[in-house]
C-alpha cells in the first residue's frame, strides 16, 4: 500500500510527528487541502480520513466502492474514507477540504474502552454527514494548525480520543437505528432539505416550506427531521446560519451588519446574541480569528 499523496496533500506537521522514533505518526493530524475540478480519487492512507468541506456549496458526484451518487458538498459536512480505501469524486468546481486523519489503533483501543466487543478499529464509509461535535473538533484542530499547536501534543491527543469516541458512537447509533428501524427522514430527502436551507439562509424560512421540500406535511416532517438530525428544524437552521456567519466573518470581507443580513438575522445584535448562544463567542471575537489567505 502506497502512502504517496498528490502535491496538494502536504506532509504532516513536524511538530506532530515527533517521538523517540522520529517518524511515528500522530494519533490525529490535520491538513487543509485544495481539491481540483474534475475527477479526483482521494489518496489511499493507512489512517481513517475525515474530509470536512470548507466554503461555498459545490455540486459533486462520487463513487465509494460500487456505490455511485450525486449531491452537493456543504460547509461543515464530512465524509469518512476508511483506512486503506479511496473515494472517487467528480467536482463541478474547485473546493477545499479540512482533512482529519485518525489512527485505526486508537479507534480500536477506544472501542475496547467503550465496551464494543470485537471492534477491530474499522470504520464504515460515510458520505455528506453532519455532526456538530465532529465539526467543532475539526475547527479546533484547524485553529491549532494555524497557530503552530499552542496546546501541544497532549491537547491534540485529547481531541483524537474525543473524535474516535464520537465516530464510534455515531456508527453504533446508526447500526442500532438500522436494527430497530425507527422512522426518520430518508437520507436523500434530508439532503434536499439541507441543500435548500443552505441556499436560502438569508430568507425567513418556515416549517411548512421545509416540509414541502421534503414532501411531507408539517406534522409528519417535524419528528422525521428531528430523528434524522438529532435536533428540531429551527435549531438546525439557527446553527447553520451561525456557522455561515462565522465563515463570512473570518473572511474579513463584510461588516457584521452585512453578514447578519446575508445569513438571515434581523440585525447585528440578533446575530451577536445567537452567535454567543451557539459558539460562546461574539462576532468581533470570531472575526479576530480570521483564516489565512
Amino acid at each position: 500500500m502506497s502512502n504517496d499523496r498528490p502535491s496538494c496533500y502536504p506532509t504532516p506537521p513536524a511538530a506532530l510527528s515527533s517521538g523517540s522514533e522520529g517518524l511515528r505518526l500522530p494519533l490525529l493530524d490535520v491538513l487543509t487541502s485544495p481539491v481540483p475540478t474534475g475527477l479526483f480519487p482521494s489518496p489511499v492512507d493507512t489512517r481513517h480520513v475525515l474530509c470536512l468541506h470548507l466554503g461555498e456549496p459545490v455540486p459533486v458526484s462520487y463513487r465509494a466502492g460500487r456505490v455511485e451518487r450525486q449531491g452537493t458538498r456543504l460547509h461543515g459536512q464530512f465524509c469518512v474514507v476508511p483506512a486503506g480505501s479511496s473515494t472517487v469524486w467528480t467536482l463541478s468546481g474547485p473546493a477545499r477540504s479540512l482533512l482529519l486523519r485518525l489512527s485505526p489503533s486508537l479507534l480500536r483501543e477506544t472501542g475496547e474502552t467503550m465496551g464494543l466487543a470485537g471492534h477491530n478499529g474499522e470504520l464504515a464509509p460515510s458520505i455528506h454527514v453532519r455532526d456538530s461535535q465532529i465539526e467543532q473538533i475539526g475547527w479546533m484542530m484547524q485553529a491549532e494548525d494555524h497557530h503552530a499547536y499552542p496546546g501541544g501534543r497532549l491537547f491534540v491527543d485529547s481531541l483524537a480520543s474525543a473524535l474516535a469516541a464520537r465516530l464510534l458512537a455515531l456508527q453504533s447509533r446508526h447500526r442500532r437505528a438500522q436494527e430497530s428501524a425507527p422512522r426518520a427522514l430518508p437520507s436523500w430527502r434530508l439532503n434536499q432539505v439541507v441543500e435548500y436551507i443552505e441556499a436560502h439562509l438569508d430568507q425567513d424560512l418556515t416549517l411548512a416550506e421545509l416540509a414541502a421540500v421534503a414532501g411531507f406535511s408539517v406534522s409528519h416532517f417535524k419528528p422525521l427531521f428531528r430523528e434524522a438530525t438529532g435536533k428540531p428544524a429551527h435549531r438546525f437552521v439557527l446553527e447553520r446560519r451561525v456557522e455561515r456567519a462565522r465563515w463570512l466573518l473570518q473572511q474579513g470581507r463584510a461588516s457584521v451588519m452585512d453578514v447578519a443580513l446575508e445569513t438571515g438575522f434581523a440585525h447585528a445584535s440578533h446575530l451577536a446574541r445567537c452567535m454567543r448562544q451557539v459558539l460562546g463567542l461574539s462576532p468581533s471575537q470570531v472575526a479576530r480569528r480570521r483564516l489565512p489567505d
